[in-house]
């Protein structure tokens, strides 16, 4: 069965939305799990609601801008397990994350090399990571490396990650559709993804049916569209 895992951006300390990754303009977070933008309150909620686990995005951190959310996601953490994304972009920076959260998220976006990618691989259990696997324009996405999709691809069979995050950047948060073109090209991987971008609630029974075992859901998770347990 599909499971779906809520997705929560953190600014300044609360929850927040936005699209297409327009930060200045995010505003906090109205949920249907929670009267307030308060991420304590919202996985508390959540856990009541059968969720198994969450994705959080440190917005301030990812940014480097001096600013975190850590410590909070650290509290949240104790109450719902937390895949967290503050942009890794080597070894150094997620060992001090394992602290604060249960898996990290490793994305091709801000990995500083690859060889970077295999050191973490080599002295952390796979139960810990998660390899974001990020796409714009049908191209992978990265700020730091020179590699094609199939190349990476190569990468992947190489390390054999437990979970790969296959997101469209230019998706998310759109409610446009999941991209059907990427999930085909990552077929052999199935049972290793964890969609993300765009995914709309009547594509949800669909992607139960091909197998998929997690999606990544926030607009259309958090104002009661997609349900935690759809089935």
């Amino acid at each position: 069965m599909l499971e779906i895992i809520p997705v929560l951006d953190l600014m300044n300390s609360i929850a927040v939305s936005g699209k297409s990754g327009n930060r200045e303009t995010y505003t906090p977070l109205e949920t249907i799990y929670a009267s307030s933008a308060n991420p304590l309150e919202i996985a508390k909620s959540l856990k009541m609601n059968n969720a198994k686990e969450m994705y959080i995005a440190d917005l301030d951190f990812i940014e480097r801008n001096g600013k975190h959310n850590i410590f909070e996601i650290k509290e949240v953490n104790t109450v719902l397990p937390v895949i967290l994304d503050v942009g890794v972009d080597n070894l150094k920076t997620f060992e001090f994350l394992l602290e604060f959260a249960y898996k990290i998220i490793v994305a091709t976006e801000t990995l500083d090399s690859i060889e970077e990618l295999y050191k973490i691989f080599e002295k952390y259990p796979k139960e810990r990571i998660v390899v974001s696997v990020d796409v714009k324009n049908g191209e992978l996405y990265s700020k730091n490396m020179d590699i094609s999709l199939d190349e990476f691809k190569d990468v992947l069979n190489e390390i054999k990650p437990n979970e790969i995050i296959l997101l469209d950047i230019s998706s998310v948060g759109t409610g446009e559709g999941y991209n059907k073109n990427l999930l085909n090209k990552f077929e052999e991987f199935k049972d290793q993804i964890i969609l993300g971008g765009g995914i709309k609630k009547d594509e949800i029974e669909e992607l139960n049916e091909l197998g998929i075992k997690k999606a990544l859901i926030g607009t259309a998770f958090h104002n009661g569209e997609v349900k935690i347990n759809p089935f």
